[in-house]
């Protein structure tokens, strides 16, 4: 990420992505081993990929785990929280309603902790700016799994389920249901990669009142481009605005802003907000 930093969409580019075919790269897993597998393979390999991760490599990360079950609705309720600031409270309020013997908070914090160590789960902490007078920022991370594809298996939601049933409970604050929240996580995953690439540092910003919030702020070399994503192929002045209040807050600092779609059209508004489909996000 250069200090000339901007998405070259001054001219229209388009795509010929749709939502089903994001909905298909959510649920095809990014595993090379498991990603070519027909439909039912790949949901037994997902499963089987999570059993052993339960059965055996948390053992070997020196964490016995006492109940299997405990342990995988935690994990089923960590995938409701994709995308999302929940508190690990209500992510274990979650995993154990209506039973009276909840794992302690030590148990649950060392099945993050471990799982983190395992690269199943992979959250995006929250931005600390450096010169920049935001207000009071949140500190908690947002949730992801290191791969979209587990979430919904976690969630029992393949394709059809995730295009016909749109208002999947989900938990958090954030707004959105199953789909829109594992789009977000599949745009994460790709920016994780680009950031790398460019050597730079992958955040989330949300303020603590819950006014301001921005899905994806990637940052190198005090350079900061802030990113929005959107499940839908248009934007409205509503979805910019969180964009266009961090601009108006660090002016120049911001190198640029961006709406992630699912539309097939690239393009910058009046506002200078560049507009880019995910399938033409990359270096």
């Amino acid at each position: 990420m250069t200090s000339s930093t901007r998405f070259s969409v001054h001219s229209r580019q388009s795509v010929s992505t749709a939502l089903p075919d994001y909905v298909r790269e959510i649920v095809s897993s990014g595993f090379p081993g498991i990603r070519d597998l027909p439909d039912r393979a790949r949901r037994l390999a997902l499963d089987g990929y999570l059993t052993r991760i339960v059965d055996r490599d948390m053992a070997e990360q020196g964490h016995r785990v006492r109940a299997p079950a405990a342990l995988r609705a935690w994990l089923r309720a960590y995938a409701q929280a994709t995308a999302s600031t929940a508190s690990y409270t209500t992510i274990l309020d979650a995993a154990t309603v209506g039973d009276a013997d909840k794992p302690s908070r030590p148990t649950t914090i060392a099945y993050r902790d471990v799982l983190t160590q395992l690269w199943l789960l992979d959250p995006v902490e929250a931005w600390r700016p450096f010169g920049f007078n935001l207000g009071r920022l949140g500190k908690v991370p947002k949730h992801h799994l290191a791969d979209p594809a587990l979430a919904a298996r976690l969630m029992d939601l393949d394709e059809s389920a995730l295009l016909e049933l749109r208002g999947h409970a989900m938990l958090g604050a954030q707004s959105g249901a199953a789909l829109g929240r594992l789009f977000e996580s599949l745009v994460t995953l790709s920016m994780q990669t680009y950031a790398q690439a460019a050597e730079a540092r992958l955040w989330h910003l949300r303020d603590q009142a819950g006014l301001h919030e921005v899905d994806l702020i990637v940052e190198a070399r005090n350079r900061i481009v802030a990113f929005e994503v959107k499940l839908s192929a248009s934007v409205s002045d509503a979805d910019v605005k969180h964009l266009l209040w961090l601009r108006s807050r660090i002016g120049d600092g911001l190198a640029d802003a961006v709406i992630i779609t699912t539309g097939q059209s690239a393009y910058r508004r009046a506002d200078g907000v560049a507009v880019v489909p995910l399938a033409l996000l990359g270096p």
